[in-house]
C-alpha cells in the first residue's frame, strides 16, 4: 500500500526489439534474422515472426539455420544501437508516468496514481499499445501489483491482474515465470512443479535446501511478500543554455558578448558536474527565422569560459546576421571527465596553451590534421612509431632508445658500395661524398611473425655515417646480400 493506494506496476516487453529497430527503416519479406558473432561462430541474435515459424530460434548458429530456412534473410546485429533505442523508448514512456525504469529488453513503469491521467488502466494500456503498434514495434504489456507478476504477465500471460488477485493470476504460469535460472526451472520440472501455483502448495524447507533462497525469494517478490523497488533511470544532465535579445544584433562585438555570457552559464553547469566541453555548437537565429551554427571543436576540454570565447572569435567571422540576430543557444554536445585540478602548476599551463594551439591550428585546417607522434612496440625503424590526431591522443614519453634514430626516415635507397665496412667515399643522390667519422654497427633482425618485403633479405647492421660535406646518414648494411644503403638522415 501507497498512502492507501495499491501499488500497480507495468511491464512493456519488447519481444523482437532489435529486429523492430532495423525492420521499421528497412521492411523485408518472409524470413529475418539479426546474426551476432559469439567466438567464432555467428550466431542468431534475433528473428521475426516468419523466420521462427520455420523453426528456427535465437542462438542457433548461421549455417545450421541456413540448412532449415535457405531463404533466410539476415543483418549483422548491432547491440549499442540496440540500447539507444531501448533509451528512446525509456523516454518515451515517462510521458505516462515519471518512474520508468530498464529491464532485459523491456521497461517497468510504477503507474501508481497516474493511470486517472488515461481514463483508467486498461485504457492507459490500450493507448500504449496503439503507439506501439503504429511505431511498428512489437510489445506485451503486463500490469500487477508487483514487479515480478507484471514481468510474468507481459512474457507469459499479456495482459491486466487485478488488484490483490496476484497468486490467482500466477498459479497456472510455467515457473519459469518467476525469473529463474534455467538450471533451477530444469530441476522443479523434474520433480513435478512445473507451475507457480505447485510452489505454492509445497513446503518452502525442502525447496530452499535444494535450490537456494534465491527460489523462494523470487516468488515472495512475485506474490508481494518481499519488496522490490521499481529505479527510475535518470536523465543526463543537459548541457545548453539559450539567450533571448530584446532587441536584434548584428556587430560582432555585440555577438561575442552574448557568446561571454552563455559561455558563462554552461561552464558554471559543467564545472558543477566535474567535466569539460569537447564540441560546442552555438546556434543563432535571425529575425526572419533563419538559423545559423557554429561548431567549436575543441583538443582538450575546457570549462574555461575565457580560453574558449578566444576560439570561438574566428567561428563567427563569417556569420550573415541579416536583419539581425534575435535568439543564441549554446550547448555542448559532446563532453568528458574533468575532474577539479590544482591551478598554476607549469606543465598544466604549458599543456593548456598546447590544446589552444592544437585549437586554433584545427578550425583552418581540422583537429584530425593535426597529428602527433606516439611509440610504438617494435624495433622496426619504419614501424617503431604511430601517427594520431594530436586533439585525440595523449603524448607518450617512453620514447626510449638505446641508439639514436635520425629526424627523417625514407625507403632504402642503395649505395654504389659492395664492401664489408662503412664505404669512405660515395655518391648518393648525384652527390659525392667522404666519410669522416662512422659509428655502429647497431645489428637489428627481422621480426618473424610479420611478413615485410622491405626485410626477407635477413638481418641489417646500421651505421651511423657523418659526411665532410655536413650530412650525417643512417646507412646499413644486409650481409646474406651484400650491398649498402642509406634509409634515414639525421639532424
Amino acid at each position: 500500500m501507497l498512502d492507501g493506494r495499491t501499488r500497480r506496476i507495468l511491464t512493456l516487453w519488447f519481444p523482437r526489439l532489435a529486429n523492430d529497430r532495423v525492420l521499421r527503416a528497412r521492411p523485408v519479406e518472409g524470413p529475418f534474422a539479426l546474426v551476432l558473432r559469439e567466438g567464432n561462430t555467428d550466431r542468431l541474435h534475433c528473428l521475426n515472426a516468419a523466420a521462427e515459424g520455420q523453426g528456427l530460434a535465437r542462438g542457433m548458429a548461421l549455417s545450421e539455420a541456413r540448412a532449415f530456412c535457405p531463404a533466410l534473410q539476415t543483418a549483422p546485429a548491432d547491440p549499442a544501437r540496440e540500447a539507444q533505442f531501448l533509451e528512446t523508448l525509456r523516454r518515451w514512456a515517462t510521458r505516462y508516468c515519471p518512474w520508468v525504469g530498464l529491464e532485459d529488453e523491456g521497461l517497468v513503469l510504477d503507474i501508481t496514481g497516474s493511470d486517472h491521467l488515461w481514463g483508467g488502466e486498461e485504457p492507459m494500456m490500450a493507448e500504449m499499445a496503439a503507439r506501439l503498434e503504429r511505431a511498428r514495434i512489437t510489445a506485451r504489456l503486463g500490469l500487477a501489483d508487483t514487479r515480478g507478476a507484471a514481468w510474468a504477465l507481459a512474457r507469459f500471460a499479456p495482459g491486466r491482474a487485478a488488484p490483490g488477485a496476484r497468486l490467482s493470476a500466477l498459479g497456472k504460469l510455467p515457473v519459469a515465470a518467476l525469473r529463474l535460472p534455467h538450471e533451477t526451472v530444469t530441476g522443479l520440472q523434474r520433480l513435478g512443479l512445473r507451475e507457480i501455483g505447485d510452489l505454492t502448495r509445497t513446503p518452502r524447507a525442502p525447496l530452499v535446501r535444494r535450490f537456494g533462497a534465491g527460489l523462494m525469494a523470487r516468488l515472495d517478490q512475485a506474490l508481494g511478500d518481499l519488496p522490490e523497488q521499481v529505479s527510475p533511470v535518470a536523465d543526463p544532465p543537459h548541457y545548453g543554455t539559450r539567450l533571448t535579445l530584446p532587441e536584434p544584433i548584428g556587430q560582432q562585438p555585440d555577438v561575442m558578448a552574448g557568446i561571454e555570457r552563455l559561455l558563462d552559464r554552461l561552464c558554471a553547469k559543467l564545472k558543477e558536474n566535474e567535466v569539460g566541453a569537447r564540441v560546442l555548437c552555438l546556434t543563432l537565429r535571425r529575425v526572419d527565422q533563419a538559423s545559423q551554427e557554429v561548431e567549436l571543436r575543441l583538443a582538450t576540454p575546457l570549462r574555461d569560459p575565457t580560453r574558449i570565447a578566444a576560439l570561438f572569435a574566428r567561428g563567427i567571422e563569417d556569420i550573415d546576421a541579416g536583419f539581425g540576430i534575435d535568439q543564441m543557444r549554446l550547448a555542448a554536445t559532446q563532453v568528458e571527465a574533468l575532474p577539479a585540478r590544482q591551478i598554476g602548476a607549469i606543465a598544466t599551463e604549458r599543456r593548456d596553451k598546447l590544446g589552444d594551439l592544437i585549437t586554433r591550428i584545427g578550425l583552418r585546417i581540422g583537429l584530425e590534421n593535426v597529428q602527433r607522434y606516439l611509440p610504438a612496440d617494435s624495433h622496426i625503424p619504419e614501424r617503431s612509431f604511430l601517427i594520431a590526431p594530436a586533439a585525440f591522443t595523449e603524448p607518450e614519453g617512453n620514447w626510449h632508445q638505446p641508439h639514436p634514430r635520425p629526424l627523417r626516415l625514407f625507403p632504402p635507397e642503395p649505395l654504389m658500395s659492395d664492401a664489408p665496412d662503412p664505404p669512405r667515399r660515395f655518391r648518393w643522390r648525384r652527390q659525392s661524398l667522404s666519410a669522416e667519422r662512422i659509428e655502429g654497427p647497431e645489428r637489428l633482425t627481422p621480426e618473424w611473425w610479420f611478413d615485410d618485403p622491405n626485410w626477407r633479405r635477413g638481418m641489417r647492421d646500421y651505421w651511423r655515417v657523418e659526411t665532410g660535406q655536413g650530412l650525417r646518414l643512417w646507412m646499413f648494411h644486409t650481409p646474406q646480400d651484400p650491398g649498402w644503403y642509406v634509409e634515414g638522415v639525421f639532424a
